[in-house]
């Protein structure tokens, strides 16, 4: 310090005297200090750098599950194609053993698959409806073996394209086994990011069932995701005439309890065929 008087650099040299340093204070990371003491050189002691940070692992950076719903005969099969090509993606064979060659289809598996004993992957879904036959159908599928057999949930009576009877009664009656099922799936999940829901709101379960399941899980889980893909009704493309009445009461819970909602037009669709991809005969495949 060199100031004088009243100044900063007076002041610390009426109380420190006059310092100079032809070394900087504090040495460099690794350099050698030799200190004496009562005449006797101590051994050349060396810094040791701090050890790095650990750092940790962001809720962003960990895999976010995703659980899986098919609701209803539409339901079900939207999400047997969902699954084949799922499948497709991370090398996963119908028995769900891992057989690709490339490390990157098994990043982020587990955010649609369990791993099991013996190396298999099982998928986070559950599969309902309120007749036997669907399930039936999905079992003989080409991936049918790789669903767990506890999470077929069905009825035997069916809901006859009534939005009320899939909402109030029949489907009333299967909803607590159902939920069972996802709350299993759920505990088995380490941080679950939401589920996808799969059905039609033409039919009687896919509408009434499926949003009696959809605002159960809400009331349940209220602080995770629900995106739906629900399957409109088209004039030209109808099984039934209670078609628009089923979707109209089911639009109301789409807009309470969905965080999104995919809207799929089979009309649409068709003319995308026709038009774009020149098919004279559409199917679902």
């Amino acid at each position: 310090w060199r100031g004088r008087g009243g100044s900063v650099g007076g002041d610390a040299r009426a109380c420190y005297g006059s310092l100079s340093f032809s070394k900087p204070l504090f040495p460099s990371q690794g350099e050698k200090i030799s200190r004496t003491r009562k005449g006797k050189a101590q051994e050349p002691t060396v810094l040791a750098s701090p050890p790095p940070p650990q750092i940790s692992a962001s809720p962003g950076e960990m895999p976010r599950e995703i659980i899986t719903i098919q609701v209803g005969q539409c339901g079900n099969q939207i999400g047997a194609k969902f699954w084949e090509v799922i499948c497709d993606e991370h090398g996963v064979d119908r028995t769900g053993r891992y057989e690709g060659d490339s490390e990157l289809q098994l990043e982020r598996i587990n955010v649609y698959y369990n791993e099991a004993s013996g190396g298999r992957y099982v998928p986070r879904a559950v599969l309902m409806d309120l007749e036997p036959g669907t399930m039936d159908s999905v079992r003989s599928g080409p991936f049918g073996q790789i669903f767990r057999p506890d999470n077929f949930v069905f009825g035997q009576s069916g809901a006859g394209n009534n939005w009320a009877k899939g909402h109030y009664t029949e489907g009333a009656e299967l909803i607590d086994s159902v939920l069972d099922v996802v709350r299993k799936e759920a505990e088995n999940c380490d941080c679950l990011q939401g589920f996808q829901v799969c059905h039609s709101l033409g039919g009687g379960t896919g509408s009434g069932m499926g949003t009696l399941l959809i605002s159960k899980i809400r009331e349940e889980y209220p602080d995770r995701m629900m995106l739906t893909f629900s399957v409109f009704p088209s004039p030209k493309v109808s099984d039934t005439v209670v078609e628009p009445y089923n979707a109209t009461l089911s639009v109301h819970q789409l807009v309470e309890n969905a965080d999104e909602c995919m809207v799929l037009d089979n009309e649409a669709l068709y003319d995308i065929c026709f038009r774009t991809l020149k098919l004279a005969t559409p199917t679902c495949k």
